[in-house]
């Protein structure tokens, strides 16, 4: 797949989108509900912009859950490119945004928008704007009857076929944006160095749901 941002430099400074438990990563798509004032105007800004970059960043737990308070973000991001959106007749909004690349925060910006802006490093993550990730010591048999396992366990439904056709780096990347994680772990699958290494995160997240701890071998 392509670089979704060929021919635009990653800008200095992005809005955030301070979302718990929300997760985009590199060449995902996350399908996003606009409807508070403040986020429709950083809707309204990012769709005028060059980039149409929107950051979503998760707030440190117990950080910015009340009213009119600055969240504390986690230090990393993932900016997601506005690639499809629609309006309803109440004004609101549905949009999709793609995952270009991650992000450190430098510094969060309030004050002069209703939503919040951060300055941002694109530093160490040439990889997310590069070709599809490969993973390949990716047992794909092994995961697949341990996710059928948590899948169960879980009451979730998935469409198998689909799985096992799938590309590496898309199977691993929807399943961590979309299994039911907490916050703190979508944070540390969205900082996993490489894909590999995010596989094994999915994989630890899925015994501990499952036993409650590593009870068996790992899957690799």
């Amino acid at each position: 797949m392509a670089p979704l941002m060929t021919g635009v430099d990653l800008p200095p400074t992005i809005p955030v989108f301070p979302l718990p438990g929300a997760l985009l990563l590199p060449r995902a798509r996350l399908p996003l509900h606009i409807f508070e004032p403040r986020y429709l105007q950083m809707l309204d800004d990012t769709l005028k912009s060059p980039h149409r970059l929107i950051g979503m960043v998760q707030p440190c737990e117990g950080h910015g859950n009340g009213v009119g308070e600055t969240p504390r973000l986690h230090e990393v991001g993932c900016a997601g490119r506005v690639t499809q959106f629609s309006e309803t007749e109440d004004g609101r909004y549905m949009i999709t945004l793609s995952g270009i690349s991650r992000f450190r925060v430098r510094n969060a910006i309030t004050g002069f928008t209703p939503y919040l802006k951060a300055d941002v490093s694109w530093d160490g993550y040439d990889a997310d704007t590069g070709a599809v990730e490969a993973d390949t010591e990716f047992d794909r048999p092994r995961f697949l009857a341990l996710l059928s396992r948590y899948f169960d366990t879980m009451g979730l439904s998935t469409d198998w076929d689909t799985l096992k056709e799938a590309e590496d780096e898309l199977l691993i990347n929807s399943l961590s944006m979309l299994c039911p994680f907490e916050p703190e772990e979508k944070q540390a699958l969205l900082e996993a160095p490489t894909l590999a290494a995010r596989r094994q995160t999915l994989l630890t997240l899925i015994e501990f749901a499952l036993h409650g701890g590593p009870g068996e071998e790992v899957v690799q």
